[in-house]
């Protein structure tokens, strides 16, 4: 009967460390699954900018054909933004493609006849619109980032969490903060 409390004992504290296991793999798993989430939020609306891009070109393009090297820094940009294959990559194609658009938009600048059509309105309009939810898709996937590597950083789970498969993910941040530090001037 003396040798049941110790296994009493033993048995007990394995079911918490089971249990400890068990709820920290599922957190993580929750974790991983939101940032992948948050991503794909990122590339929905990076799609949707892409997409407006060269009706923006085309309608400049009616206005200041002779611009070709702009046209071409941007639809460059563009194809680099679509061809990014995760968050580094991404944010050195977003720098690039905040360069491109402040070119484009300084050429309309000079054209008085477009900025007053409805056309080129709407589509500034489209832009800032995708934009803004860029800038909210990449916070709420930089605060997943953050709560997962946090979570795969802590003690004790920094002992088990990359035996799991767990690793830690790379924030969406662009390479140039100079290049987002003002968005594109779009005036209407």
């Amino acid at each position: 009967m003396e040798w049941l409390w110790p296994v009493l004992i033993v048995v007990g504290v394995l079911v918490l460390v089971g249990i400890y296991l068990w709820s920290t793999y599922n957190s993580l798993v929750q974790l991983n699954v939101r940032v992948d989430e948050a991503w794909s939020g990122i590339t929905v609306q990076l799609k949707r900018r892409a997409d407006l891009i060269p009706n923006l070109i085309e309608t400049v393009r009616g206005y200041a054909a002779h611009e070709k090297s702009v046209f071409e820094g941007v639809t460059r940009a563009r194809a680099e933004t679509l061809s990014a294959s995760g968050p580094a990559e991404a944010g050195v194609a977003e720098g690039h493609l905040q360069q491109a658009l402040r070119s484009l938009f300084a050429v309309a600048e000079a054209y008085p006849q477009l900025q007053a059509s409805q056309n080129y309105l709407q589509l500034q309009h489209s832009l800032v619109d995708t934009e803004d939810k860029i800038q909210a898709a990449r916070r709420f996937y930089n605060g997943g980032v953050r709560e997962l590597n946090t979570k795969i950083k802590v003690f004790p789970n920094n002992l088990f969490a990359r035996g799991l498969g767990f690793t830690e993910r790379e924030f969406f941040e662009v390479a140039d903060d100079s290049a987002i530090s003002e968005p594109p001037r779009v005036q209407f």
